[in-house]
């Protein structure tokens, strides 16, 4: 099948504080990617499916996030986000033959924690792919697959701070975003969960020392500590397994094998490593094995 090639623009971020003084976290630098959109893609699917429904429009929206340097973040100049979950989010609307780089066909929506299984069952995004845990009370809601990536929680603290694990944190204000299962981990490990509406407030509550920590998943909590050189550090060892997938309505059971058959070409054609590579891998994180795929319910 003929392709039409595009040149996919996204961050090359720094995120681990070794490589801090690279200083891009969160910044508008482009490095290239290239994304392949199939042509005639709506020949592939079963008519009556919500791919060839898309397929047809060649228009879909996407959620994800705005504030998550490395994963999910979008510059006040940049046109398209950039970011691991984004460069994956572009596998699966290039698969649908929708150019993600052209933002009259790809509306990429913002999504916080708390309104991805809203935005969902609302209609108002096809897809989600924001730092998007999978839960089974989740999946009551809306449709989840994957995983496409792993982490694990961890702590951001001041750099002058003592604190090494949560257990040095019993008692005390914890931040992190509303609507997110980091909270339900700092309340299990005995501190005090607070939300917020973005993980940008809350790293500033914990810079003017109102919070003693922030919590959420490591790979996160590097792009900021990166973004705040000298000011945070990142420490602790992972206490969660995080298992981050894409989202999509109940009402479309069907995405899920289809999501889960381009996740895996891209895990055997290379293109899922080059995306990490491309969006994580400047920071020093080693690129991992790809993670096993959770079987789709009967449609």
């Amino acid at each position: 099948m003929r392709h039409t090639r595009i040149k996919a623009a996204i961050a090359v971020l720094g995120l681990t504080l070794s490589l801090a003084a690279c200083g891009d976290a969160g910044s508008d630098d482009e490095g290239g990617n290239d994304v392949e959109v199939k042509e005639n893609a709506a020949d592939d699917f079963e008519d009556g499916t919500y791919m060839k429904e898309l397929a047809e429009a060649g228009k879909i929206t996407v959620g994800v996030k705005y504030d998550q340097p490395g994963l999910g973040f979008k510059g006040a100049t940049a046109d398209v986000p950039s970011g691991f979950d984004v460069e994956i989010a572009k596998l699966l609307v290039a698969d649908l033959g929708i150019d993600p780089e052209d933002t009259d066909a790809t509306t990429w929506e913002e999504t916080v924690s708390d309104n991805r299984e809203p935005f969902l069952t609302e209609g108002k995004v096809d897809l989600v792919l924001a730092s998007y845990s999978i839960t089974d009370e989740r999946r009551q809601v809306v449709g989840q697959t994957g995983p496409y990536f792993t982490t694990g929680q961890q702590l951001l603290v001041p750099a002058d701070s003592d604190v090494e694990s949560i257990d040095d944190l019993k008692g005390q204000e914890v931040c992190s975003v509303t609507g997110s299962t980091s909270i339900d981990r700092i309340n299990e490990k005995g501190a005090k969960g607070v939300g917020f509406d973005s993980y940008s407030e809350c790293v500033q509550k914990v810079l003017d020392g109102t919070v003693a920590a922030m919590s959420t998943d490591g790979s996160i909590l590097a792009g900021f500590a990166a973004q705040n050189e000298g000011q945070l550090k990142v420490v602790g060892d992972e206490f969660s397994e995080e298992r981050i997938g894409v989202g999509y309505s109940l009402e479309h059971p069907e995405m899920c094998e289809w999501i889960n058959g381009v996740l895996e070409e891209s895990f055997e054609d290379g293109s899922w490593a080059k995306a990490f590579e491309d969006t994580l891998g400047p920071s020093g994180v080693e690129t991992p094995d790809p993670p096993a795929l959770d079987e789709c319910p009967a449609a």
